[in-house]
């Protein structure tokens, strides 16, 4: 028998169907257990337990040692403590927006959590060029409860500053700063970029000093702003998706940062939808149809985040100074430029970055992946260096209108 309780090892499909067995109350004595390893993200390893007997299931999430999208990458499998008490307080704060939690073992750095198969994965939903009416108000209610009640306009402030050393989390900060700020906007070896983009990135990115100077108070004002308690890695790859339901997972990045820095993750990759859909769909209504539908979603998500942010603070706000006549609009507007800024460090990083996003790689035509490129980066551009203009849904949508013209 396996021994689960002396030192971490990285389980295969058999050991973990052990360890559920062994170490975790949720199977029945007779349950006939089948494991099948599901990871497909670039850090961890994903265990999707089943017991066709009692008709049940659990996913076992184990963090590695190193990552799986680069050895380069020794990360602490604290990450996986961070995870389990996220996902633990999100649910309190937003309470069935994420999945359950059962259990944490902090020898094998694994948590055992609800298994979500009866929904998709966003970004595949979205390549396959579905729509879920019900997002913008799921992510907005979301995103407004874990953000803004996790700061000081909100929370007693030691408590806040707890949760600031609680949640500090260096190895995954790290990687958001080398891979989001830095590498993308300087010819760096370790990125991945398409040849019919490369004299692009070239001329517009690698060769413009004021960007890369934006670029670099971005950077500080990143890892300085305690702000909020972020997911720090929301995009449609981590969020599960059904038509009435909306789940957000792998928090494992998280930590107090800028507020926009989460909203800005999610209007970027619905972004990345919208030139897919550009490109793999035939010309007609439902291209048409499909598009539309994702430019009302990002001026949704914009718009209901504005209107219940509000509203939360009026409702929520402790702090005294926090009612002071015209802060909270001020404090929203740092949030909007935030969330431009962060809208443009994504869209860039993932077309000339190390982590690339299916919607863009899987355009098959070379003239039309380029053509995807160059509007993500044209309209990343425009969003870090222009970021104190955008206030409303709209003027995140007319701007990426405008690059599609371009191209």
């Amino acid at each position: 028998m396996t021994v689960f309780t002396s030192a971490y090892f990285t389980m295969n499909e058999q050991e973990a169907i052990e360890y559920a067995k062994t170490r975790l109350d949720y199977f029945a004595p007779d349950a006939e257990l089948e494991c099948k390893e599901i990871g497909d993200g670039n850090l961890n390893y994903v265990f999707k337990l089943t017991d066709q007997k009692n008709n049940k299931s659990l996913i076992i999430k184990q963090a590695g040692p190193v990552a799986r999208i680069s050895d380069e990458f020794k990360l602490s499998p604290d990450r996986n403590r961070i995870e389990f008490e996220i996902l633990e307080l999100q649910n309190k704060l937003a309470q069935g927006f994420v999945p359950k939690v059962y259990n944490y073992d902090p020898i094998m750095n694994c948590t055992a959590m609800e298994d979500l198969s009866d929904h998709t994965i966003m970004r595949t939903a979205l390549m396959q060029h579905e729509k879920f009416p019900l997002f913008s108000d799921h992510i907005t209610t979301f995103m407004v409860n874990t953000l803004l009640l996790t700061s000081d306009v909100v929370m007693e402030h030691k408590e806040k500053k707890g949760l600031v050393q609680k949640f500090t989390n260096p190895e995954l900060c790290e990687i958001s700063e080398d891979l989001v700020f830095t590498e993308p906007f300087y010819h760096c070896p370790r990125n991945e970029v398409f040849e019919g983009t490369r004299e692009f990135a070239q001329e517009e990115i690698w060769g413009d000093s004021k960007l890369q100077l934006e670029t670099a108070k971005l950077k500080f004002e990143f890892m300085t702003n305690t702000q909020s308690l972020l997911h720090g890695d929301l995009h449609t790859g981590s969020i599960f998706i059904k038509k009435d339901s909306t789940k957000i997972i792998d928090p494992e990045f998280a930590f107090y940062g800028p507020a926009g820095y989460d909203v800005g993750n999610v209007i970027a990759n619905l972004i990345f939808a919208y030139v897919n859909a550009k490109y793999t769909m035939a010309e007609g209504e439902a291209r048409t149809d499909q598009m539309e539908y994702l430019e009302n979603t990002i001026e949704d998500i914009v718009d209901l985040f504005k209107d219940k942010f509000l509203k939360a603070w009026d409702e929520k706000a402790t702090e005294q100074a926090a009612r002071y006549e015209g802060f909270k609009e001020y404090y929203l507007d740092t949030v909007l430029r935030d969330t431009a800024a962060v809208t443009g460090l994504e869209l860039s990083r993932r077309i000339i970055g190390l982590a690339s996003v299916k919607d863009v790689t899987s355009i098959e035509d070379p003239n039309s992946r380029a053509a995807a490129e160059k509007i993500c980066l044209s309209a990343g551009k425009m969003f870090i260096m222009d970021r104190e203009s955008f206030k409303t849904g709209a003027d995140f949508v007319s701007a990426l209108k405008d690059c599609e013209k371009r191209f």
